[in-house]
């Protein structure tokens, strides 16, 4: 029983430890898009209001992870470098699921392929300073520096 006892503690300290661990993310990530919108925003612009109905659009999409703490990331996004827009997220204890904000949005990513990649998805509510309705998704890769 005494040994049981043993490995079961070895065992949780072990797992606990894996869990805190993260990936080093830092960097700039790329990659096209695919979205839905209704309405109109500075990621995609145009007249229509979220009664002109639905447009599916494609962009290229930029993620800057700034800077890191643990599981805590944060930087900035864009579509166009000359609107930047923050955003804080914070990776699971998966070690591959991120879930973070921006300043009228959400998003959550997870980590494929070797660390340099990212699947990534963003939402926003109509709620939010454009008015507009948004979901989307993309695959980004980690530039080199």
């Amino acid at each position: 029983m005494k040994t049981f006892a043993i490995t079961l503690a070895l065992l949780a300290t072990t797992t606990a430890a894996t869990a805190q661990r993260a990936p080093e993310l830092t960097g700039i990530w790329t990659g096209q898009w695919r979205t839905v919108i209704f309405g109109s925003n500075p990621h995609h612009p145009g007249s229509q209001t979220t009664d002109s109905g639905p447009r599916v659009r494609e962009i290229n999409f930029t993620i800057d992870i700034e800077g890191q703490s643990g599981r805590l990331i944060w930087g900035h996004s864009w579509s166009d470098p000359a609107r930047k827009e923050p955003f804080a997220a914070t990776i699971t204890q998966d070690g591959l699921t991120i879930i973070g904000s921006d300043t009228d949005g959400s998003l959550t990513m997870r980590i494929v392929a070797g660390r340099n990649e990212l699947e990534a998805c963003y939402t926003h509510t109509a709620l939010g300073p454009s008015k507009s309705i948004v979901a989307s998704c993309g695959d980004l890769r980690r530039q080199q520096r």
